[in-house]
């Protein structure tokens, strides 16, 4: 970045070196759950192998006048371009890591966008980044529920709506059947022998306590065990996003959302 030296650990230089860190440092159920994509993986690979067919074209003997990462997005300026995506049920990884990942995003001037079905709140995540996160709406089947979603993301001054369109059913997910994160959850034998072996995640997950669906709290029925989540999850987001539902600012009577 223009002006900035670039700084790391030198003992994680790369990805490929933190992949490796998490996967020893996290329960194989979690990992799998952040590493692991739908079916075969075969977006999943597509997605990678892409990225690594991107080039850049040399000009050497070009006049330099210094390098920047920089880029103007939704008319902010970023020091990178790229930031951090949503990813559901964070908190399963790491405690309290939608927040860990906010701070640093805000730290360093990059996105940071916002699930519906993360673990922190739309409030908390507001005020971390002092308005400046990004929300990704996971449309609800209830427009009810919808609606108040946004009307919190607007009044949290979110200043960008992410759409999610998404396919009309759940993924097939096979490790996550196997680890028992399939819809219901449930905790088995295996799971509880791997978080035995991850101690320091165990303790920091059991002063936290159980990782919930902040955001949608307001919306769910009390004491939900882990059957019943499962149910209401699969209830409040079985609806399907079309062309009707594409209409934010007209829900949010305002026009400012990018």
């Amino acid at each position: 970045m223009s002006g900035k030296a670039i700084t790391y650990n030198s003992n994680y230089p790369s990805v490929a070196d933190l992949r490796l860190k998490a996967k020893k440092r996290i329960p194989k159920f979690a990992f799998e759950y952040l590493d692991g994509g739908c079916n075969e993986d075969t977006n999943l690979r597509k997605n990678t192998s892409e990225i690594r067919e991107v080039e850049l074209i040399p000009q050497y003997l070009t006049k330099h006048t210094g390098s920047s990462m920089k880029t103007k997005l939704f008319g902010e300026e970023y020091d990178a371009p790229f930031g951090v995506a949503p990813v559901g049920l964070q908190g399963l990884m790491w405690p309290k890591s939608p927040e860990i990942l906010a701070k640093a995003a805000f730290e360093h001037n990059i996105p940071f966008c916002l699930s519906t079905v993360t673990t922190s709140s739309i409030e908390t995540i507001a005020e971390i980044t002092e308005g400046k996160a990004w929300f990704q709406l996971y449309h609800p089947s209830e427009d009810k529920v919808r609606d108040d979603i946004i009307h919190r993301a607007a009044a949290a001054e979110m200043p960008v709506l992410v759409i999610l369109s998404d396919v009309p059913t759940f993924g097939y997910r096979p490790r996550d059947i196997r680890n028992g994160l399939a819809i219901p959850p449930k905790m088995t034998l295996r799971n509880m022998l791997q978080i035995c072996g991850k101690p320091n995640w165990a303790l920091r997950t059991l002063f936290n306590g159980q990782p919930n669906f902040e955001t949608l709290q307001p919306y769910m029925p009390k004491g939900l065990d882990l059957a019943q989540l499962g149910k209401f999850m699969d209830k409040t987001f079985s609806g399907r996003l079309n062309e009707e539902k594409l209409n934010p600012f007209g829900i949010c009577g305002k026009g400012s959302w990018s």
